[in-house]
């Protein structure tokens, strides 16, 4: 079982210190409401030779271990990068929401997405949020990640508000199957991305990729950032 530390922040209180363990991780893919945009994220995948998917959404089983704080991550190669996502878990407080990214390979997925999804670590913040605090206006939410190259460049990545997305009740339920209003203790769920504004990233060494989870109506955001090592390819 994993083990993260996340400080849950709220606009009623101070914040709390948990230590939560986790045994299961599933990533929602293609998950969005509106099914151009759907089609377009997998047009950007299907240009790299990765097959479309068998169904919409599509939930990709993860090993808990991938779940990542680090502020640095290791990576083989130089064909992967991140994509940003809400990440809603069960805790003692019940649900909470924070940002992660889905880091990829993406010359694996051009084979397997499941296997993909399994090679590189899962970054995620260690500030969350409430997810009963932000349901009422869920789809308010933006996000907002930004490639930083290794030189200081930087362009914004991804960007948009969470109405593209399918709402997390929604992922849950097509997920397992069964009418539950939160996610069971031990579960992490990446509950789906934005398309990519331009080029798609390939990562090399001291490259970062920052996430931002804003929130308009309570005047807040959650904020990461990762950089990347990466590992030589030996044959």
């Amino acid at each position: 079982m994993t083990q993260l530390s996340f400080t849950v922040s709220s606009p009623d209180g101070a914040p709390r210190t948990l230590e939560l363990g986790f045994d299961t991780l599933v990533i929602a893919g293609w998950a969005g409401r509106d099914a151009a945009a759907i089609q377009h994220h997998i047009d950007e995948l299907a240009a790299l030779g990765v097959a479309p998917p068998s169904s919409t959404p599509c939930f990709y089983r993860v090993a808990a271990q991938q779940l990542s704080q680090a502020d640095t991550v290791e990576v083989l190669g130089t064909d992967t990068s991140g994509e940003i996502e809400c990440v809603l878990f069960g805790s003692p407080l019940g649900t909470l929401v924070t940002i992660g990214s889905d880091h990829t390979d993406r010359k694996t997925e051009a084979y397997s997405v499941a296997v993909s999804k399994q090679v590189c670590v899962k970054p995620v913040a260690r500030e969350a949020w409430r997810y009963a605090e932000v349901a009422a206006h869920w789809d308010r939410l933006e996000l907002r990640a930004r490639f930083v190259a290794a030189d200081g460049s930087a362009r914004t990545y991804q960007q948009g508000s969470v109405d593209g997305l399918l709402p997390p009740a929604t992922l849950w339920q097509r997920h397992g199957g069964i009418d539950i209003e939160a996610l069971p203790a031990g579960s992490a769920m990446y509950s789906g991305t934005l398309a990519v504004l331009g080029e798609m990233a390939a990562m090399k060494s001291g490259d970062a990729f920052e996430l931002e989870l804003h929130d308009p109506v309570l005047g807040r955001s959650l904020r990461h950032r990762y950089a990347i090592q990466a590992l030589p390819v030996v044959a």
